[in-house]
């Protein structure tokens, strides 16, 4: 069991905010393990009938733990988990409560409406730098073609059938129980298109032939990724000028090796690096940085900022993704910058080693390491 001290450290600290913290993040990405490894804790898996048991009467079962640090795993097999929770933050508040479950309950009114104001919420991501320093393997290709799921990344030979498991698992137990959805073979053929388009500009029409449903369900589709946080939707960056996009969003997949997958790629080649590179920036910058908004910029004309990540009426940071620094052209930030000159101009790439700065037509380029960037990007104020 590998403990990965990032993630520990970020419930630390929010329990230090609320009693109650809620472990969310996609099937396998390892919120059992983390919850195995806290320090001082009970852990109880609510997924065995004996624990159930022990918490039909959720009042006696916090009050024996009063003070106590505990984990509840699986905690959407109880009868009323929402209940539970709720006793605990309103009435054992010196009780830290750690909670995972399925994005189900997660996504669900009820759970929400509950324990509004009552929890704080740690996102855990596919792995990040963080993770794999811990895990001892900081080979950045190993990372795209795998993917950020411990045993995707771990295992000595993960086969084809392995993520189509994680694709039924995630149909039965997540979709099925949460939206209801009827057309498995519509909605799988959604998810393969979007996953091979994966960074691309998101039209809705694209997909409602192919897959033989209509642009509403396109649109309730991809709604259900982005609640369970299979997708990411990146929405344009603009002040509504003419010459801007304004409303297409691009979408991304969740996982660099589900999107390898999906394009049928046995071995990556240099040209298949830079879109899966792209996407494990993203996925840094939601590790570091989970409440921030992240837009992307793109005019009519094709020029583009990968990542705008922007400040209530101050500087704007632009952030371009380079699997090469010797590829790091600069047109999209240069036609970016004419419109809105205010803010850094960072470019993140796996060859550096050590940061520096560039001039490029009066543009000042920052160019980084994904390590440096990682560090950097966390300490940005909101």
């Amino acid at each position: 069991m590998v403990p990965r001290p990032f993630w520990l450290g970020r419930i630390e600290e929010a329990w230090k905010r609320r009693p109650v913290v809620w472990l969310s993040g996609v099937r396998r990405s390892g919120k059992t393990v983390i919850g195995r490894s806290l320090p001082e804790t009970e852990y109880f898996d609510c997924e065995l009938p004996r624990v159930r048991r022990e918490m039909e009467d959720p009042e006696a079962f916090l009050r024996r733990l009063a003070g106590r640090r505990i984990v509840l795993d699986e905690i959407q097999r109880l009868r009323n988990p929402s209940e539970l929770l709720k006793i605990a933050a309103d009435h054992f508040p010196g009780t830290k409560v750690l909670a995972t479950g399925s994005s189900t309950l997660e996504a669900s009114l009820k759970f929400r409406d509950t324990l509004v104001g009552r929890k704080t919420e740690v996102r855990l991501t596919p792995m990040m730098t963080a993770d794999l320093r811990d895990f001892g393997n900081e080979d950045l290709e190993h990372r795209l073609a795998r993917g950020g799921l411990p045993p995707f990344f771990l295992g000595e030979d993960v086969k084809e059938s392995e993520f189509q498991e994680w694709m039924d698992s995630y149909w039965a137990k997540d979709i099925q129980e949460l939206f209801r959805l009827e057309r498995h073979g519509a909605f799988q053929k959604f998810l393969e298109l979007l996953f091979v388009q994966s960074g691309g500009l998101f039209e809705a029409s694209a997909f409602a032939a192919p897959c033989e449903i209509s642009r509403p369900t396109v649109s309730n589709y991809l709604k259900a990724l982005e609640a369970t946080r299979v997708a990411h939707v990146i929405r344009p960056y603009s002040s509504h000028r003419a010459s801007e996009i304004v409303s297409a969003p691009k979408v991304y997949a969740f996982d660099t090796g589900f999107v390898r997958y999906f394009h049928g790629w046995e071995k990556l080649r240099p040209e298949d690096m830079g879109i899966l590179w792209e996407h494990f920036v993203l996925n840094e910058i939601q590790s570091r940085r989970p409440e921030s908004e992240v837009r992307y910029w793109r005019d009519k004309r094709g020029r583009e900022v990968d990542f705008i990540l922007p400040s209530r009426g101050g500087p704007v940071l632009a952030i371009e993704c380079k699997w090469s620094a010797a590829g790091g052209e600069t047109a999209g930030l240069q036609a970016f910058r004419t419109r809105y000159p205010r803010g850094e101009n960072w470019l993140v790439a796996q060859d550096i080693d050590r940061s520096y700065a560039r001039t490029d037509h009066g543009l000042t380029l920052e160019c980084l390491g994904i390590h440096e960037f990682s560090e950097r990007v966390g300490r940005i104020r909101s």
